[in-house]
């Protein structure tokens, strides 16, 4: 992560499934939009408490208004320095983004990802989660509607376009 990287959203309980046949079982995390990145935090230092208190914050501020450009507070950019040291988590550049849409269902909202990666195109698909059920395995439960348009909007806008 470069020194003048800043996040511009942060986004919480979100279920990542990789998309096509056999694609294998999702997992929860963070991610995190700055104005170089979309990072995705599967492994964070950032405390239990922090993180129930802020996804609690952030479903009642969801359901009143669903625009995911919004900033949590008690993470900083140090604390994403630190988690992306850890290989676990994802660092997409807007560069290596094909196409990213999304699309509401039924459940909820998708956002839809097509990237490169380590040469290799990749298909993912980002839901924000309400609720979910922690035994035997966490798995979402309920998911949010939200507004991704200005949140593609950034990347797309960001993205250099080269042919």
């Amino acid at each position: 992560m470069e020194m003048e990287e800043k996040i511009q959203a942060h986004v919480l309980s979100i279920w990542k499934e990789n998309r096509g046949f056999f694609s294998g079982k999702g997992s929860e995390g963070m991610l995190i939009l700055t104005n170089k990145n979309l990072n995705f935090i599967k492994k964070t230092e950032a405390g239990m408490r922090w993180w129930g208190a802020i996804r609690t914050r952030q479903v009642v501020r969801l359901l009143q208004s669903k625009d995911v450009m919004i900033i949590e507070d008690g993470y900083t950019e140090e604390n994403l320095r630190v988690d992306l040291e850890n290989k676990k988590n994802q660092k997409i550049s807007f560069n290596n983004i094909l196409q990213i849409e999304s699309k509401e269902k039924v459940w909820g909202s998708v956002l839809f990802l097509d990237v490169i990666e380590d040469g290799k195109e990749k298909k993912y698909q980002f839901s924000i989660v309400q609720d979910w059920v922690k035994y035997p395995l966490s798995a979402p439960t309920k998911f949010l509607k939200a507004d991704w348009s200005r949140f593609v909007k950034y990347i797309k806008d960001k993205q250099i376009v080269t042919k």
